[in-house]
């Protein structure tokens, strides 16, 4: 089969027998679901809904698009799909780097691990070819010294290492994977699933003078989309090298605008603005903090920002200091002092932990603590003892262990669920659904779990992009969000940057995919059904696993404590937008009903059986 974009080859691994197969995947399939989130979505869904996440037969599938490692621009994403041990839903969770452009320049497609060893294991892949190697002198290091010795053994230049720390190793429940840029996969927990199958590191080589690279398959169309596409982003108000905000201050760009705007989850939410959220916004980091801003493949954005502490207690540099982390670290455990804020992001860079969940279980364990439900105190900024539980959660030491459970499943066990900032399990990011209504249904809604990126109606209600929305009003977000979630279900298959949404859309989007793989049918109005079949199919695998519409809803502070500052007053309005939301999507109560599926064609069956 030739097919533009594709290298044409899917290893599949299994751990527990040492061995390799290859293969190729079906053109229908490539049609249907594109590559990366898509295609691992579908990988995981066939591999079987009910499979225990730390079971040898839940499948870690690690997937890349017909994008990746080409010109189109910010197209240097990672999918790793599986069933989350934190959620118990279907997650897919993305890193960039040049981990991902190295893996199509090595071959490959994707890699579908399954499988347990009998020892602590790697994998090399190079030359389209994947080899399973000893990893018993790696195991209990963290992901700086794992990355370290693998590519002193296997070359630094054309060598991108991803590896799991001590917390996937001990299986915390919102380990992730991360490679040499400290990129992460951060949520859901799929470093622990790697430390389920004793998987520590992927070691990938190549460059594109290895394999034969996958050509588009209308050479002069895909060229002019690629134009289209850089065209659009150098414009963009966001997007602009050197001009737009996140090229200059990174994603912590937003703590000032959202902390002025009353939507900072502030205290484990208790309030929703900080009073300190200036001295750890993108421009403190950049004036006082900046080491260097490092880049993704294809992306003239740079929204990276490395930042360093050169001495004292709280001396670390490391990347990248995201918004999400500032906050979840910061606001959210009270914390406004820059320096320990490095130095914990450093640490669980090098634990393998996801920052947010990490924060907001710290944030629920300080009210906890005001409450008398934990073993010991927990004081709100208090930077030694954070830094100290988060070694303790990574070797699931004493009250560690409780942690290592994420916020959700800590709060459980301390007695209180109702403190965890959490939906379907998985802690909230940081935007207050009080204070902007169409996030809070994104949160809701996602198939695994709270999350902003499943559909980044930030982009409307905040920035104005594409168009702005009043933050405060319920009217027209379901179909905002629903919008949003179909299109970053069809970029994730890409797999292209959600940055590249703020100036690009369907059109653009579509455009590369069509002229790369030489899909023509591929138009904008056929990439947003490609990116609702994903998200149904993800519906329906977490309907298999017993989730309804009674697990789409917010933590009860949401509904009961108003928010402060400039939205002092307020509540979240989910019901409201739930009902509208559902209509749109075709659900009842929130599972899929058998018309929708075969309306997208998503189960072969059935597709048959209305022929």
């Amino acid at each position: 089969m030739t097919l533009g974009g594709y290298a044409n080859r899917i290893a599949r691994i299994n751990l527990s027998s040492g061995t390799v197969e290859y293969g190729q995947v079906e053109r229908d399939l490539l049609r249907k679901y594109i590559g990366g989130r898509g295609l691992g979505v579908k990988f995981v869904f066939d591999n079987g809904p009910r499979v225990d996440p730390f079971s040898p037969d839940n499948l870690l599938a690690i997937m890349i698009g017909p994008c990746t490692g080409s010109a189109v621009p910010m197209s240097g994403r990672l999918a790793i799909v599986t069933k989350s041990p934190l959620t118990g839903t279907i997650t897919d969770s993305h890193m960039g780097g040049f981990t991902a452009a190295r893996l199509r320049w090595a071959g490959l497609d994707g890699l579908l691990i399954k499988g347990r060893a009998w020892r602590p294991v790697y994998l090399v892949v190079e030359n389209g070819n994947v080899t399973i190697e000893d990893a018993t002198h790696l195991w209990g290091l963290g992901v700086r010294a794992t990355v370290r010795a693998l590519q002193e053994k296997y070359g630094k230049d054309r060598t991108s290492v991803m590896a799991i720390g001590p917390a996937g190793e001990r299986l915390v429940r919102f380990a992730a994977w991360l490679n040499e840029h400290d990129r992460a996969s951060g949520r859901g927990g799929t470093g622990a699933v790697g430390g389920s199958k004793n998987l520590k590191a992927i070691v990938i080589i190549g460059d594109r003078s290895g394999q034969p690279q996958p050509l588009p398959e209308r050479k002069e169309a895909f060229q002019e989309a690629v134009r289209m596409g850089q065209k659009a982003i150098m414009a963009g108000a966001l997007t602009a090298p050197n001009k737009g905000g996140l090229s200059i201050y990174g994603t912590n760009v937003l703590m000032n605008i959202i902390n002025e705007a009353g939507s900072l989850p502030t205290r484990n939410a208790k309030e929703s603005h900080f009073e300190h959220g200036e001295a750890i916004s993108g421009e403190a980091f950049r004036e006082f903090n900046l080491a260097s801003e490092p880049v993704c493949h294809a992306c003239p954005v740079h929204c990276k920002k490395e930042v360093e502490v050169k001495e004292g207690r709280w001396k670390a540099r490391t990347e990248s200091m995201e918004y999400e982390t500032a906050w979840a670290l910061g606001a959210q455990c009270g914390l406004g002092d820059r320096e320990p804020l490095i130095y914990m992001l450093d640490q669980c860079n090098d634990y393998g932990l996801d920052t947010i969940e990490m924060g907001v279980t710290l944030g629920m364990a300080m009210e906890a603590s005001e409450k008398g439900l934990t073993p010991e105190v927990i004081n709100w900024g208090d930077a030694e003892k954070m830094s100290e539980l988060i070694r303790k959660t990574a070797y699931r030491e004493g009250f560690g262990d409780i942690l290592a459970n994420g916020a959700f499943g800590a709060a459980t066990l301390l007695g209180d669920p109702d403190l965890a900032l959490s939906v379907k399990g998985q802690a909230i990011p940081a935007y207050d659904p009080r204070g902007v209504q169409g996030i809070g249904l994104g949160y809701a809604t996602s198939n695994r779990g709270a999350c902003h990126l499943r559909g980044y109606t930030i982009a409307s209600e905040i920035a104005g992009i594409p168009f702005a929305t009043d933050r405060t009003v319920t009217e027209g977000k379901a179909q905002l969000l629903k919008t949003f979630q179909d299109l970053f279900g069809f970029l994730d298959s890409m797999d292209v940057c959600k940055f590249a949404s703020f100036s690009e859309g369907a059109e653009e989007f579509s455009a590369q995919v069509r002229a790369l793989t030489g899909f023509d049918d591929i138009t904008p109005e056929e990439a947003m059904r490609i990116g609702e079949r994903v998200y149904n199919l993800e519906r329906y695998y977490n309907n298999l696993n017993g989730f309804t519409g009674e697990h789409d809803t917010l933590p009860k502070r949401f509904f009961t404590v108003p928010g402060t500052h400039n939205s002092a007053g307020m509540l979240s309005q989910l019901p409201v937008m739930l009902e509208e939301y559902y209509r749109l999507r075709g659900w009842v109560n929130g599972v899929v009903p058998e018309e929708k599926l075969i309306e997208l064609e998503i189960l072969e069956r059935e597709r048959e059986a209305v022929r």
